[in-house]
């Protein structure tokens, strides 16, 4: 039984309380992610965990400690990596800080628990595991409805359909923020993290632009949803395997798959913590 210390990310980058939200902000910019845990500057114990998320649901707040989730799942490094999967298709979180006693060691995410599925080889259909809403929108929304879709809807990624209800696009909320229509300079001076320009990725920039509009009151530009989505997205039928989806997320680095049924209509969508269900048990 694999342990989760044997595919955990050990000494993660992390951001630490009393801090502001400009100094998580920074560190996903510069490492390109989207969540990190958060601990005590006096002694290196765990105080919390951020995400984007729950910077973006509290765009005007600066203080980290009233951002973060101060109570995250946790799990421990001798724990097997059956319970982890568990957590994560429970909870539906996307990091999973791993720790022995009060101090942080790792960090877990579903992607690296992929692997382990693709390997178990089951059969189990992709239909059998999908537990998480499915939000379409049309080819020619603005922007702005796709932007707002995101928010009241907490979805990760919205299919898009054209005008006979077919599949053809997917979008997600970085996929919004295109560098051809926005200066990534004045963003980051406008939102604190200007500093240290030289070491920013665009990558990363995408991943926090979202609040850059919240907060800056900026409007997007008028540009239906299908200028900016992702065409002809990868797929999986519904009665897939399992196993089969986790080798596709992984091989392509994707968070999630649109299913489609038998006539080729959109079905659902299935997330990796859906896959990385199957072992649980």
């Amino acid at each position: 039984m694999t342990s989760v210390q044997e595919v955990m990310t050990p000494n993660p980058i992390v951001a630490q309380v009393p801090g502001g939200r400009n100094d998580v902000l920074k560190i996903m910019v510069k490492h390109n992610l989207t969540g990190l845990p958060v601990v005590r500057r006096s002694d290196g114990s765990l105080a919390g965990i951020i995400t984007r998320q729950d910077i973006f649901e509290k765009p005007d707040e600066d203080q980290l400690a009233l951002i973060m989730n101060r109570d995250p799942p946790v799990i421990g490094p001798k724990e097997s990596v059956e319970k982890a999967a568990g957590i994560f298709s429970s909870e539906h979180v996307r990091h999973l800080p791993v720790v022995d006693g009060h101090s942080l060691v790792g960090i877990v995410t579903p992607t690296d628990f992929l692997s382990d599925v693709e390997k178990a080889a089951t059969d189990i259909p992709v239909e059998r595991v999908i537990r998480s809403p499915c939000v379409p929108i049309y080819q020619n929304a603005p922007l702005a409805v796709a932007l707002v879709t995101f928010k009241v809807t907490r979805a990760s990624a919205l299919p898009v359909l054209d005008d006979t209800g077919r599949l053809v696009g997917i979008l997600t909320d970085r996929d919004i923020f295109n560098k051809s229509y926005i200066n990534g300079s004045v963003a980051m001076a406008d939102l604190g993290i200007g500093q240290d320009e030289d070491e920013w990725t665009w990558e990363g920039l995408r991943n926090v632009m979202k609040l850059w509009y919240e907060v800056s009151k900026i409007e997007l530009p008028g540009l239906p949803v299908r200028e900016i989505m992702v065409r002809s997205p990868v797929t999986v039928f519904k009665k897939t395997s399992v196993s089969e989806a986790a080798r596709i997320m992984r091989k392509n680095d994707f968070g999630q798959l649109p299913v489609r049924d038998s006539k080729d209509h959109l079905l659902a969508m299935i997330y990796d913590f859906d896959v990385i269900s199957v072992l649980s048990g």
